[in-house]
């Protein structure tokens, strides 16, 4: 039963979904709720509310009120939208929802419950195989007392949350997948790969990468307790006289296999992050963190679908796409004498090279919040972070009080791709060296990356030499 009360996804209120996206994604019917999801306890509709049933229908979609109250209440509250109902649907017997999908000529995979409460509405969709969005609840300012199921609602929420890739999403249609499985291979003989040492536990199921990631996400904020930094705070409109670093590009790769949609989603969700720390001022002896100041992604602070890897592939996520941000910021910060304190990566070689290759053109990983970008002011001037897009451009600047006597380069030796049995690798080393500005004297040179990237495109489209 317990899984039955979780929803596929969460809006703040039925006006903050994305209709148009849900249609797209191949649904065709929407049960509502009415009280304290539409509006609030016993309310009539409101101009707000038909207009929102006059957009839906537009797109589309075919509508049906589901209600426990009596038909008086649903007639008064319908009278201006004019959509089917059933009235005493006695949610969340699944009976309702099947005569529902009957009216509308749908399945319930092609139907998505939004309510307000996990005991009546997304229960009584679970129960029948159908998807739902639980709402946050319509109240009255000033109210004090909920109901014991809104405290036992929370409690619920706050595992939802917590452990979200283990729920059902939107798109996955319950009975689509197995439970038991993963790729194929049941999980009993996973988990003995794992006692043989064959595989990680993170590897056994998804289940099993959610604890996994739990636990290093725990670690991260228990070393961030232990080990205190003195983050940056401070935003100025001002911005500092001199440029130390600048970098204009567009977000948008346009190469033969890459996913138009996702890289436009991914130019969404850069301009969100970027507002995050845009005239950020760090001063001597502050450090930044990607994930302080962007928070985690969510659709409800606008975030799309972008181009995540889990697994060692490339598939939709939202908020996908940050990485390119912080590579960004990552090989700015390169041209300062600003100092790295903490950096991963993954391949670079997501997608075909446009242009002559440059090191470290992507490779930058982030991931909430235990896979983060941060670097540190060790110097005596104020640095600023300046960034922000411009249709598809991102255009970002690190700046500082004065010069400095050095100028930094990333150079890369050995550049080529392999072949190691089926799959393809981008290999070689990038280096960061410092240069005297007067008499360009190599004065440093640090290995930073290895470089042994998974090519995650066809390899057909592999440009330059190819050893075995």
């Amino acid at each position: 039963m317990i899984r039955e009360l979780f929803p596929c996804d969460t809006a703040k209120d039925v006006f903050s979904i994305d209709y148009r996206r849900l249609y797209e994604m191949g649904y065709r019917g929407l049960l509502f709720d009415i009280d304290n999801t539409l509006v609030h306890h016993g309310d009539d509709s409101t101009p707000e509310v038909d207009e929102l049933f006059r957009k839906i229908h537009q797109i589309g979609f075919k509508t049906l009120l589901l209600s426990n109250n009596d038909e008086e209440r649903v007639l008064r509250f319908n009278r201006n939208i004019n959509t089917d109902y059933i009235c005493d649907a006695d949610k969340p017997s699944p009976e309702s929802y099947r005569e529902a999908c009957r009216r509308m000529q749908i399945a319930p995979s092609e139907a998505v419950m939004i309510g307000d409460q996990l005991f009546t509405d997304v229960r009584g969709a679970s129960r029948c195989g159908m998807d739902s969005i639980l709402v946050h609840y319509i109240g009255v300012p000033g109210e004090l007392w909920l109901g014991w199921h809104r405290y036992a609602e929370y409690s619920l929420l706050l595992v939802f949350h917590l452990f979200r890739p283990l729920f059902p999403k939107l798109g996955h249609k319950s009975g689509s997948h197995k439970n038991n499985t993963v790729s194929g291979e049941s999980i009993m003989s996973r988990i003995g790969k794992y006692l043989r040492k064959e595989i990680l536990f993170c590897e056994i199921s998804p289940a099993a990468y959610q604890i996994s990631l739990e636990k290093e996400i725990a670690k991260k904020k228990l070393h961030d307790l232990r080990h205190r930094e003195n983050y940056a705070k401070e935003r100025k409109k001002e911005v500092l006289p001199c440029i130390a670093a600048a970098s204009r590009a567009s977000m948008i790769k346009r190469a033969p296999g890459v996913d138009l949609t996702m890289q436009e989603n991914k130019a969404v969700n850069i301009d969100i992050a970027c507002r995050t720390f845009n005239h950020l001022v760090i001063h001597p002896g502050e450090s930044f963190s990607f994930w302080k100041y962007v928070g985690k992604t969510t659709s409800e602070k606008g975030y799309l679908d972008g181009r995540i890897i889990r697994d060692g592939r490339l598939v939709p996520g939202v908020g996908g796409g940050l990485c390119n941000l912080a590579n960004t910021l990552h090989l700015l910060v390169r041209q300062t004498p600003l100092t790295v304190t903490e950096l991963h990566t993954h391949s670079d070689a997501l997608a075909p090279d446009e242009g002559p290759r440059r090191p470290f053109a992507n490779g930058t990983s982030v991931s909430y919040s235990n896979i983060d970008f941060r670097f540190a002011n060790n110097t005596d001037q104020d640095f600023q972070i300046v960034i922000g897009t411009s249709g598809e451009m991102l255009c970002a600047q690190i700046r500082c009080e004065h010069p400095f006597p050095y100028t930094y380069r990333l150079t890369e030796e050995g550049h080529h791709f392999q072949k190691e049995g089926n799959q393809y690798y981008r290999v070689s080393k990038i280096y960061h060296e410092t240069y005297d500005k007067e008499t360009d004297e190599l004065l440093k040179r640090e290995l930073i990356l290895d470089n042994h990237s998974q090519v995650m495109y066809d390899p057909a489209l592999i440009v330059g030499e190819i050893t075995e």
